[in-house]
């Protein structure tokens, strides 16, 4: 990893061989360390819902993990102790186990016959409500009314929305002659197998809209960047040119993609119509210009460049035109990613002789470097810009990290059947 090239693997030619519409994978689930928290934990106690003992247990399970992964919350003993939405807290207990937050609730039966799953929040400090809500699922989406009650819990009590309900997508590198992409849950749990191939999958992107992931194959003995629908499993062809078609990216607004190719000598960043119509030249020199990524307000795309003589961050404007560094401080940065404020910019870096995750303020150019492993790479932000996971290595295995954009909270993810590589965080869910 010590060239550009080595780092830029978006520029390789790979090879897909075999499509599988989102079968279950049993074998390659994610499992999730904690390594570091935040300094002031809420104290919260998710008591045991009421109504059916499993559905109970699946859905209390998944809330009191989901907080307790995001770093901001301590959870308070409640074993032993079943409180529904309707029943009155017993604050005075709630306080001296430490709580200052409550979540209480039930599995029941909606009026179509489905489960519903309620839940209330409340201030134990000031003895009033937050708020609540009811979820109509089924037994077989009790997870995903769990995250989704994660999801209000963590609104009312940080102010920033959740992404508990939102999904990942990483390839797994099975053995030698196996590759998959997989679509999981932000818990890395309900993993499913989108796509796989026998040589290696790289830059899988989500649109805006979490429907479509746009990726390069090479099932045609080049490199070809392809938009493949999640729901039906079809797909086409965006970028299919003479040489090199890579590292696809889309815009805000779901409409165009800019990736990279060489059908005009080197490697240039252009945009194409989703339906990969409409090429438009952004980039213009003999230099290797690579990894684009659109600013959230679409006017800009950020990319990399060793125009200067060292791979470096720049920016152009959606129109082409004059190209702006973005990057100073040392000599190697890479693969910039937004964060969907635009106030911040992921990316990484090469310090001590390690490829580390570092966090740009745009404002004022500080730079913050958030971990001390050696080989980071592919960072990409959480929709509401809190966490950034990234791949990285443990043991000599690739694995995913996530890490608040304060350094303070960490997570690894990784799966015994193999490496892993590649994340993409999906947007909020519709």
């Amino acid at each position: 990893m010590s060239t550009m090239l080595l780092q830029l693997r978006r520029i390789c030619l790979f090879a897909v061989c075999a499509l599988a519409l989102l079968q279950t994978s049993a074998y390659a689930q994610l499992t999730i360390e904690i390594t570091g928290a935040g300094a002031n934990r809420i104290p919260i106690a998710i008591a045991d819902f009421g109504g059916d003992p499993g559905a109970s247990r699946i859905v209390t399970s998944v809330i009191r993990g989901d907080l307790e992964r995001s770093g901001l919350f301590k959870m308070v003993d409640s074993s032993g102790v079943a409180i529904t939405e309707s029943s009155a807290p017993a604050f005075e207990e709630w306080k001296l186990r430490g709580a200052d937050a409550l979540a209480a609730g039930s599995i029941g039966t909606s009026a179509d016959g489905r489960q519903e799953a309620r839940f209330r929040l409340y201030d134990v400090t000031r003895e009033t409500v937050l708020g609540g809500s009811a979820f109509v699922t089924s037994k077989a989406m009790l997870r995903a009314a769990g995250h989704r009650i994660a999801d209000v819990i963590y609104e009312k009590l940080t102010g920033e929305p959740g992404v508990f309900s939102t999904r990942i997508a990483y390839v797994v590198r099975v053995h030698a002659a196996r590759y998959e992409l997989h679509i999981a849950d932000a818990d890395g749990q309900n993993a499913q197998v989108a796509l796989i191939s026998k040589e290696p999958i790289i830059s899988p992107s989500w649109s805006p809209d979490g429907d479509r992931l746009a990726y390069v194959s090479f099932e045609n003995k080049k490199p070809v960047v392809y938009v493949h629908s999640l729901a039906s499993g079809k797909r086409i062809v965006v970028a299919n040119f003479k040489g090199s078609n890579s590292a696809p990216t889309w815009s805000p607004d779901g409409r165009r993609l800019a990736v990279v190719l060489s059908k005009e000598g080197g490697s240039q960043i252009f945009t194409v119509n989703a339906d990969g119509s409409g090429a438009q030249r952004l980039t213009s020199s003999s230099a290797i210009n690579t990894e684009p990524n659109f600013s959230p307000d679409g006017q800009s795309v950020y990319f990399t460049s060793d125009r200067g003589g060292s791979p470096q961050i720049y920016r152009v404007g959606i129109g082409g035109g004059d190209v702006q560094r973005v990057s100073f401080e040392g000599s190697y940065n890479v693969t910039p990613r937004l964060s969907p404020d635009g106030k911040s910019m992921a990316f990484i870096s090469r310090r001590d002789g390690g490829f580390r995750l570092s966090v740009m303020d745009l404002a004022s150019r500080q730079v913050q470097v958030l971990t001390d492993s050696q080989k980071d790479e592919s960072p990409t932000f959480a929709p509401n810009g809190r966490m950034i996971l990234i791949a990285t290595e443990a043991g000599g295995r690739g694995v995913l990290s996530a890490v608040s954009t304060d350094g303070r909270i960490k997570q690894r993810l990784s799966i015994s059947a193999g490496d892993v590589r590649e994340p993409a965080w999906g947007p909020f869910n519709k």
